[in-house]
């Protein structure tokens, strides 16, 4: 397997869900920083000049999510998404909650903060994005109380997907208000093969 990946981004979600099935792959850095994604090289892999990609031998990915799930149901010995059909529901609701109400207003505050020029940025819209996080992310809040996982009595790949929007969450300052979810988080995080968090990776590329 090859993953094409840049250490601050959501290939961490890929990366992770791959250190923990202990499934050997090759990382090809693509420097967003220097507009690598941008290459004619990289296009052809990957047309939206998007991380992360993944490629299976003949067959190539995109789509952090997607990803994940297709390695949990590759390699479903180490039970990493649901057997029953309600359990993978669940799991399909919650990752699909996590990419939507939680992901979008996350990059609508960095868009603003840092991504568009500073001319074409609107500082009211990321107090709004940051108003609209906090309210869904409570309905989580309460859900994850007296629970370990996202879904179900063991681990799966939804939960690596969450615990990198958190983390991202908390580095932008609207997660103060969750205690369960920052501890669901440390938690996750102090697994043995859990990926970097956001600031080590931003570290190990020169961002910090």
């Amino acid at each position: 397997m090859k993953l094409y990946e840049f250490a601050p981004t959501r290939s961490i979600r890929v990366r992770w869900t791959l250190q923990e099935l202990e499934v050997p792959f090759e990382s090809i850095t693509i420097d967003l920083s220097k507009n690598e994604h941008r290459d004619p090289q990289f296009l052809a892999v990957n047309p939206a000049g998007r991380l992360p990609v993944l490629i299976d031998g003949d067959f190539l990915l995109t789509e952090s999510a997607t990803i994940v799930r297709y390695l949990a149901e590759k390699f479903p010995e180490k039970q990493f998404w649901p057997q029953s059909l309600r359990d993978r529901a669940q799991a399909d609701r919650w990752l699909m909650f996590t990419v939507t109400e939680l992901e979008q207003p996350l990059w609508r505050i960095a868009r603003h903060s840092s991504i568009y020029p500073e001319a074409q940025r609107l500082p009211a819209d990321i107090e709004i994005a940051k108003r609209e996080f906090r309210k869904m992310v409570q309905v989580l809040e309460a859900h994850m109380r007296n629970r370990a996982f996202i879904c179900g009595a063991q681990v799966t790949v939804a939960d690596f997907v969450l615990a990198y929007t958190l983390d991202w969450a908390n580095e932008v300052g609207v997660l103060n208000e969750c205690p369960t979810l920052l501890a669901y988080m440390e938690r996750m995080y102090s697994r043995p093969r859990a990926a970097m968090r956001i600031e080590q990776a931003l570290e190990s590329v020169g961002l910090a």
